[in-house]
């Protein structure tokens, strides 16, 4: 079992930043172990893919957010963040994170993930 907190999220000025925390917990938690995703949805709209760091390490972006939004993590502290610069109001969404143990299908299937965060709300304001 993996237990996800989500933290970070606020109101911010088109154009501004924020970083978003994503802190695991669980027994048998680890990253060479666990494929790590964000996802976000919108007010009326399907859930969607936003970025992943597969248990290989291989990295995954939705084009939306290429070349703004970045994944990083730190190592002791089981915190996976993601740096999001040049934020628009179209980013307006709640962001989830989200875990699965050695997935075999795409980093941007939400299927694919077996345990969620409860989320935290991100506001780019124009």
């Amino acid at each position: 079992q993996v237990q996800l907190v989500e933290s970070g999220g606020g109101l911010v000025q088109a154009g501004g930043s924020l970083r978003l925390s994503c802190a695991a917990s669980g027994r048998t938690f680890s990253w060479s172990r666990y494929t790590m995703g964000w996802f976000r949805q919108a007010p009326g709209k399907e859930r969607e893919f936003v970025a992943a760091r597969r248990w290989d390490g291989n990295m995954n972006y939705a084009d939306t957010v290429k070349g703004r939004f970045t994944i990083s993590r730190d190592n002791a502290q089981n915190i996976m963040y993601l740096q999001m610069d040049s934020l628009k109001p179209e980013d307006t969404a709640v962001y989830y994170c989200a875990a699965a143990l050695k997935s075999t299908m795409p980093t941007s299937w939400a299927r694919g993930y077996e345990y969620w965060g409860q989320g935290t709300h991100v506001t780019a304001s124009s």
